[in-house]
């Protein structure tokens, strides 16, 4: 009697955990929603801790970072300088995840 040959859903090759994560982002199609997250959350990483206590709300919609800053001299600042927080937040990432960076 023949056996015939069992599936059981693997590949051949194992796979790294971080591959294996991307595929599960993509296939339940929430790979946007968790580089966002991701952005969000590196906002005090990036931009440093005396920045972080003085931002208020901080979130994306339609690929526009929205930051909301308490110090009015500090909102200058940044608005100043929103080519270059994109571009800091952009390589933590390690992907364009937003376009614009909005100072309110």
């Amino acid at each position: 009697m023949k056996r015939r040959p069992t599936y059981n859903g693997r590949k051949g090759e194992p796979e790294t955990i971080g591959n294996a994560i991307t595929e599960m982002l993509k296939a339940f199609r929430i790979e946007g929603k968790f580089f966002e997250a991701d952005l969000v959350n590196s906002w005090e990483r990036v931009m440093g801790a005396p920045i972080a206590k003085r931002t208020s709300k901080i979130y994306i919609k339609d690929k526009k970072l929205f930051v909301h800053v308490s110090s009015a001299p500090l909102k200058h600042e940044l608005s100043m300088s929103r080519d270059k927080i994109l571009v800091l937040l952009t390589k933590e990432i390690g992907k364009s995840v937003i376009n614009e960076v909005i100072i309110k």
